[in-house]
């Protein structure tokens, strides 16, 4: 398979500051590739690094085997959809799109009818002549889109390009988007610190902290068997069992993960053959319509939370509960931190 990114060994400083750390990273063309992590964590400097809006202060960055360091952005085969869609707002909607092709010297009949192909790819046919003003936020990250679309790009970088859409829009173009690439055959790398974001369209997802890679791997991968205390704890919700809890509750005397969703209410007390198990005490009961979610607290103080299907009713403040799960539902990870 072909590499369309390969990063090896790259850092990059600021000062004291390391924003990349020795991140090392392959992506193959055609993936959808998330680069998921808090604020300040790397990926977007990593992101940078691959459009050349930034150099690497050590290592060797190739874009579909050439090498990117030293490379002005505007000779890498790669574009970019940033959050703030930056579009010209004196332009018409066909000259904002055109105009990266415009800077090439192509002319005005071409670029043209090219602009309306990437309208047409986007779902935008005949907007060409309205202004950026005269659009909703999601046809203005469409118009976004087909700008960076009609220059052919082999790599799509997109920094957060749906943060600035309510939730129901932002669901709509996550599958919009992902559709898109799938047509396209084109290399999306996505910066995102939205868990549902990465998870729900990357093939494979790169958790980022502290300037560092701290795990790779399918959005399955990432949910179900985190390697560290950060992964967990980052990627969705999940219980970080201690190692004298988990040995307590009928496991193996190690750090491991348990989701939410995987521990089963019994208020009868009565626990099924092989599942382990703990005794607790309701603390906070949080209401989401499809279920509920108790946070629990164990005798010895360990927090466990649950969602409780509908189905079991409601529940309350101090109410006891037996808690059991099964053994194959416990992630043992790899390291702590």
């Amino acid at each position: 398979m072909t590499t369309a990114v390969s990063f090896q060994h790259v850092s990059r400083h600021f000062g004291t500051v390391r924003a990349v750390d020795d991140v090392s990273l392959d992506i193959a063309e055609g993936e959808f590739f998330a680069m998921l992590g808090p604020s300040g964590s790397g990926k977007t400097t990593c992101l940078r690094l691959i459009a050349g809006f930034e150099q690497p202060s050590s290592g060797h960055i190739e874009i579909f085997g050439a090498t990117a360091e030293g490379v002005p952005p505007y000779r890498r085969n790669v574009n970019t959809v940033f959050q703030d869609y930056a579009l010209f707002p004196h332009m018409t909607v066909l000259d904002n799109v055109a105009y990266g092709l415009m800077v090439k010297g192509v002319d005005k009949a071409k670029r043209d009818a090219k602009a309306e192909e990437a309208l047409a790819l986007v779902a935008l046919p005949g907007f060409g002549g309205r202004r950026p003003s005269q659009l909703s936020g999601g046809q203005r990250q469409r118009v976004a889109l087909a700008r960076a679309l009609v220059n052919q790009p082999k790599v799509l970088l997109l920094d957060e390009p749906l943060g600035a859409l309510d939730l129901k829009l932002r669901e709509q173009m996550q599958v919009e988007l992902k559709t898109l690439q799938r047509n396209l055959g084109i290399t999306f790398v996505f910066v995102t610190h939205d868990q549902g974001e990465a998870l729900s369209m990357a093939d494979r997802v790169a958790i980022f902290n502290d300037g560092k890679i701290v795990q790779v791997g399918t959005p399955e991968d990432i949910y179900e068997r985190p390697e560290t205390r950060f992964v967990a704890d980052f990627v969705g919700s999940s219980n970080v069992l201690s190692p004298d809890f988990s040995k307590a509750s009928g496991g193996a005397a190690r750090w491991s993960s348990l989701r939410p969703e995987k521990i089963a209410i019994e208020r009868s007390g009565a626990i099924p053959a092989g599942m382990m198990s703990a005794v607790v005490t309701v603390r906070a009961v949080h209401y989401q319509g499809a279920g509920t979610r108790l946070n629990t607290v164990t005798v010895d103080g360990s927090a466990l939370n649950v969602m409780a299907p509908s189905s079991l009713g409601r529940f309350a403040d101090g109410e006891k509960l037996t808690l059991h799960w099964s053994p194959e539902s416990v992630h043992v990870m790899g390291r702590e931190r």
